[in-house]
């Protein structure tokens, strides 16, 4: 039986999530390629869709384009209120078959990615058709699941069940997602026996995404706040031998070659006193916003644009011959890039990330470099 899903992702990376998803599902029907979402058709159930890359995944359980409606989640909840005998078998299961765990529901209804008030009247018939079609009890307060109204700029509106759980309230303050830390390693081609390098690292979510779901053999990670490094520490995922974890400020850290491999930075030696140095396949991070401190007890900063420009230096000279680094940063990068002859970006992706303008970048170092 084909189930539909809606799922949302971060605004931007539409031509890499729709690679992923035609790579998982062999069976794939894209029905909609959105900004930030994608709605989809697969024989798979959600327990084997086995996806990191999204935000939310919500099971879709009905589709309503409007022309000319000042009140498009209303209307939607009217139409599933008044057809109810005319929803799809498979849209049924989506409402009556819940785990054992779900004893309690609440409706969500959202202009935009907004919470919109509707009208009580018809939110109540709404819920009462919910109830008794689910046989869940309502909890407008902690319920184990969400029915969801979403209308889109496009022109429609969907009525869907919410299938994962919020990550947002895990992660520490500017901790980067999961699921955008996933993104940004498949955008480095992370493989089996590569070495990559995170070199602000913050809370550890690059590295943790790249040793829960790539074949890197080593991964380093370095920062320079305490409070980042103990937390990354602690992560199970990074309790291994195949991650390394640093305190240190990556203009005048040593690198060195994992066991096994030609040395490309002595030990005890800089950045500075190194700069043909290849150790890595692959840089992946999300640099410092703004003026970057090596150190946060002194006054002097490097403004943004000399920042950039350095970074891409030190990362030319890290990489080895046709390694990637992807980097999440803002306008600045580019206008570095242009002035920075060593790395080639590939490709860049606008992206939205907590509601503010940024870009992913792709370089490459050439093979003759």
């Amino acid at each position: 039986m084909q189930l539909a899903f809606y799922a949302a992702f971060v605004p931007g990376l539409e031509d890499i999530v729709s690679q992923v998803v035609r790579e998982r599902l062999p069976d794939v029907k894209i029905i909609k390629l959105l900004e930030g979402a994608i709605i989809f058709e697969t024989e798979c159930s959600y327990d084997k869709l086995n996806f990191f890359c999204f935000n939310n995944i919500f099971a879709l359980i009905d589709l309503m384009e409007h022309r000319g409606s000042n009140r498009p989640l209303e209307d939607h909840a009217l139409k599933i209120i008044n057809q109810a005998r005319a929803l799809s078998k498979s849209a049924g299961a989506v409402i009556s078959e819940n785990s054992k765990k779900v004893i309690s529901f609440r409706l969500a209804f959202s202009m935009e990615n907004k919470p919109s008030p509707v009208d009580e009247k018809i939110k109540r018939e709404t819920e009462n058709f919910v109830k008794k079609t689910s046989g869940l009890k309502l909890d407008r307060s902690r319920p184990d699941t969400e029915f969801w109204f979403l209308y889109r700029r496009e022109g429609f509106s969907l009525f869907m069940k919410r299938l994962t759980r919020s990550f947002e309230k895990t992660l520490q303050d500017g901790e980067l997602s999961p699921p955008l830390a996933w993104l940004l390693c498949r955008l480095a081609s992370l493989g089996s026996g590569g070495v990559a390098l995170d070199p602000f690292s913050g809370y550890g979510a690059i590295p943790e995404a790249a040793i829960k779901h790539f074949p890197v053999k080593k991964f380093i990670a370095l920062e320079m706040e305490n409070r980042c490094v103990k937390i990354s520490r602690g992560k199970k995922a990074l309790q291994t031998d195949r991650c390394e974890i640093h305190r240190g400020d990556f203009f005048s850290f040593s690198f060195t070659a994992p066991a096994g491999e030609a040395p490309g930075v002595s030990p005890g030696v800089g950045l500075d006193e190194n700069p043909g140095g290849a150790v890595f396949d692959a840089i992946v991070t999300d640099p410092p916003w703004g003026h970057y401190r090596a150190d946060p007890g002194r006054e002097n900063q490097i403004p943004q644009d000399e920042f950039y420009e350095k970074i891409l230096n030190a990362f030319f000279a890290l990489l080895k011959p046709g390694g990637r680094a992807v980097i999440l940063a803002g306008k600045e990068l580019e206008e570095a890039a242009l002035n920075t002859a060593f790395l080639k970006a590939e490709k860049i992706y606008p992206v939205l990330v907590s509601g503010k303008k940024a870009s992913v970048f792709v370089f490459r170092k050439g093979l003759s470099s």
